[in-house]
């Protein structure tokens, strides 16, 4: 299924396991390789702190996260699938919430749409409380603005001024 027009997918990626850079590469180029995909822009990888259930955990493997806009006509769902199917491939496996991951892909944020589904929530309902998304996000799109929530500078600041630490998953 495809949509009418192209829209910009904002997608967050992380890893905290295995050779973290190479398998983040590795997904931003299956990200582009998808039908009627491509990808826009790259943020840089930033380290942080593994977050858990329980809070951020310095103890374990710390994350390098990013952020791609890919432009595409598939689907939200679809576009989800085909990140689920990415994520398998690279040996994701899905044991623990927030736990360790070889690779971990949200997708924050699909122009304005609004979604609230059972599979589905756009914009990503954590994504104006991490920083790991808005600093790389802010790198790549620095005027964006998260639907319901305001520009991402704003929020980041925000969040910076209460929380001096973030740390991850999305």
């Amino acid at each position: 299924m495809t949509q009418p027009h192209a829209a910009t997918a904002v997608i967050a990626l992380g890893s905290n396991l295995g050779d973290r850079e190479a398998t983040l590469e590795r997904a931003v180029g299956a990200l582009d390789a998808l039908p009627e995909s491509s990808i826009l822009a790259v943020s840089s990888w930033h380290g942080t702190v593994a977050l858990t259930l329980d809070g951020l955990d310095p103890e374990k493997p710390a994350y390098l996260n990013g952020v791609a806009l890919l432009q595409t006509r598939l689907d939200p769902y679809t576009l989800l699938e085909a990140m689920r199917a990415i994520e398998s491939e690279n040996g994701r496996e899905r044991v623990e919430r927030w736990g360790d991951r070889t690779l971990d892909l949200d997708l924050i944020a699909l122009d304005e749409l609004e979604i609230d589904s059972d599979v589905l929530q756009l914009p990503h309902p954590r994504a104006h409380e991490r920083d790991f998304v808005l600093a790389p996000w802010l790198e790549v799109q620095p005027d964006a603005v998260l639907i319901g929530h305001g520009p991402i500078a704003s929020l980041l600041a925000a969040l910076r001024d209460s929380h001096p630490t973030s740390g991850s998953p999305a």
